[in-house]
This record gives C-alpha cells, structure tokens and sequence, in this order.
C-alpha cells in the first residue's frame, strides 16, 4: 500500500499540506468540503505536488517538514527546481546573493500574498514560515 504527501493550492493563494492512503479519494473530500478545517473555506482547492511513500510514517514525516519550509521552498520543490530547493534549505542569513532573490522575501505568518500565485508555478516573490497544525501557508 502507497501513502501519499500532497501540496494543494487554495482559491485564496494559501498553500495545504497533508498526507493520505488514497490521494485521489482524500482530494475529492477537500474539493467538496467534506473535510472541515482550513481547505474547507478555500475552495476550490488544486493539486500542485504530491509524492508516494512506502510507509505512513514516511508520508507523515514528508507532511511535517514541508509544513516548516518557506512559501519560495514550496513553489521550488512544486517546480522541481533543485537549485533553489538547495538555496532556500539554507538559513537566510547564510544565503549567498542568488537569481532567486525576488522568491526570498519573507512575509509574517498568517498574512496571504497581495498577488496571486502565477499559473507557471513562477514564485511571486512572497514566502512565509508554515505554522505548525494542519493549515499553513
């Protein structure tokens, strides 16, 4: 049996992080709003990156980290940029000066991006520390 890491995108511009079993079943319950709680007053939600796990624990450590990494790191890792994944893994202050300086800025936590995340999966300059729990940023 596969469990699954999933990256929804949220009508607002908010990202949703989680893990599943069934991750076609499990993004059918968020799109209806069977699921209450942070996507449920999102919708409609989309499905940007999702990843297969031996285990649930494997699935569930993926959800708990991803969780942590800044908006930039998401979109990086929704593009599969392994350079920038490789850049924002690193401390802000230890970052040297890169092209990737306009996906750097960092917003307080709790506060959505003025702008809309770009259909090209194009970071839009704006990135914030996930809160711990089930909805993030």
């Amino acid at each position: 049996m596969a469990f699954w890491t999933y990256i929804l995108l949220c009508a607002d511009g908010l990202y949703y992080t989680g893990h599943t079993d069934n991750l076609e079943y499990r993004i059918g319950q968020h799109q209806s709003g069977q699921i209450e709680g942070f996507t449920s007053s999102r919708l409609p939600v989309r499905l940007m990156w999702s990843q297969d796990f031996p285990t649930r624990f494997e699935a569930l450590d993926a959800e708990m980290r991803i969780k942590k990494w800044s908006r930039a790191k998401k979109e990086a890792l929704i593009r599969g940029d392994w350079q920038a994944m490789n850049h924002f893994a690193k401390p802000p202050h230890e970052r040297p000066p890169s092209p990737f300086a306009s996906s750097e800025v960092e917003m307080p936590i709790g506060r959505a991006p003025t702008m809309g995340v770009s259909t090209s999966l194009d970071t839009n300059g704006h990135g914030t520390p996930a809160k711990s729990g089930r909805g993030e940023e």
